[in-house]
């Protein structure tokens, strides 16, 4: 037997509230990674990495939620494209979890310092408020917000393009300064994998933040095409 409406809408709303908690602590962790690639920080590096659990934790616990709400009324349309809509977001939420761990776990293996040039905290910035806005997006059903943030991902995936050329050019020339003097090419190169990685992956981020775009599309108008 079903529950009845008014509680079902007070457990959407809480559904609601919660997915954008995860948001809230997904952003932390992306911004205590950031911080530790900055800064070395081996002991903030340590925190994102060991939370990733409590992420990953409480992704399955309001996936859990999403499968009751559907099964314990026959939702209206609207409210079906709802909880389709925050229950795939989850898995880009969970994902963008994972994504900071590897930045945190890059941190505590670099030692080169290679390509300077290569503004990493800027590309995370921008998609610190890409996840932000999409997030709001959601919680506001902003439509608008959802087309705007995917103009912002060509711009990130400049920015991550530019990137990788620089960390490329920075190997050619360390390669070519090997030639003359004693250099830990070896060492380098680990660096150069790790930092086109930590690109890759922001750039990533930034997918998913077009991805949360397009689930809210989906729900506020019945659009299943991809931002992309």
């Amino acid at each position: 037997m079903g529950m009845p409406r008014a509680a079902y809408q007070t457990d959407l709303e809480t559904l609601r509230e919660d997915v954008l908690y995860m948001s809230e602590l997904v952003v932390d962790r992306l911004r205590s990674a950031l911080a530790a690639l900055e800064g070395k920080d081996t002991d903030l590096a340590h925190t994102v990495i060991n939370g990733d659990n409590e992420i990953n934790e409480l992704y399955l616990d309001l996936e859990a939620d999403c499968i009751d709400l559907l099964a314990l009324q026959q939702p209206v349309a609207s409210d079906l494209r709802f909880i389709t809509a925050s229950f795939k977001l989850l898995t880009d939420l969970e994902r963008i979890g994972d994504l900071a761990a590897n930045l945190a776990e890059y941190s505590l293996a670099a030692t080169h310092g290679v390509a300077p040039e290569v503004d990493v905290q800027a590309i995370g910035t921008a998609v610190i408020e890409m996840i932000e806005d999409a997030m709001l997006a959601y919680a506001e059903e902003d439509v608008e917000a959802c087309y705007a943030l995917a103009e912002r991902d060509d711009a990130v995936d400049d920015q991550c393009a530019a990137a990788s050329e620089a960390v490329v050019r920075e190997l050619i020339q360390r390669d070519v300064e090997s030639n003359a003097e004693a250099v830990d090419l070896e060492g380098i190169l680990d660096d150069v994998s790790r930092l086109l990685l930590t690109v890759r992956d922001l750039e990533r981020i930034g997918d998913h933040a077009v991805n949360i775009a397009s689930r809210t599309l989906y729900m506020v108008e019945n659009d299943a095409e991809l931002l992309y």
